[in-house]
């Protein structure tokens, strides 16, 4: 399985290349990926920005502990999951699949209801606890898929989430910064591709019952 080659390859990268760009084709593929996430419904409660501006790159740096992945990377991607899931939102997600699938909404009320009943148990903390679980099912496969591609990508939680949000105004959008990625091309000099990856035996993972 390449799959299982390329993620032994992959590795949180350090030091990027700034002298080497991924192509526009490649970012789309990455970013379809994204939308091709499972989560939970269905209802893709998160958005991914793209930060391009290299001035808001430089202002984000310090509010993420002066990380050079952040000015350096290629591409950096701010995922942000919602701070709430309203009836709406479901009832929106519920007509978009009866219309790609042909369905009548009428038929699925009751399941749209379901769900809505079910979401509205979350409040406050639960509510963006269980978003940014489905935030990271996106990020795992925009890892997944550059490392498929031969692209190098960091994850990052080491950020001062509230002030990225502030400075972004994500909260005027419903939205929390909850993971960056750093997406780009590995630095010769970057020492710790070199290393060997360390994970726990899968007889420290799994087990049948």
């Amino acid at each position: 399985m390449e799959l299982i080659n390329q993620l032994n390859w992959r590795y949180a990268t350090k030091k990027f290349d700034t002298e080497k760009k991924v192509a526009k084709e490649d970012i789309d593929n990455i970013i379809e990926s994204v939308r091709l996430t499972a989560t939970s419904y269905g209802l893709q409660p998160f958005k991914i920005i793209h930060i391009e501006n290299k001035e808001i790159r430089e202002n984000l740096k310090p509010l993420a502990w002066g990380q050079t992945q952040i000015t350096d990377a290629s591409h950096l991607f701010v995922f942000a999951n919602h701070l709430e899931v309203t009836n709406e939102d479901v009832e929106s997600m519920m007509r978009l699949k009866g219309e790609i699938n042909n369905i009548e909404y009428s038929n699925l009320e009751g399941y749209t209801t379901f769900i809505q009943e079910k979401v509205s148990e979350k409040k406050g903390t639960d509510m963006s606890n269980w978003t940014a679980k489905q935030t990271y099912l996106a990020l795992s496969s925009a890892l997944i898929a550059c490392s498929e591609l031969n692209i190098d990508a960091t994850p990052m939680e080491g950020f001062e989430s509230d002030k990225v949000s502030e400075l972004l105004g994500l909260k005027e959008k419903g939205l929390d910064a909850c993971v960056l990625l750093a997406v780009g091309y590995r630095h010769e000099e970057d020492g710790s591709q070199f290393g060997k990856k360390v994970r726990k035996s899968t007889k420290d993972l799994y087990f049948t019952l």
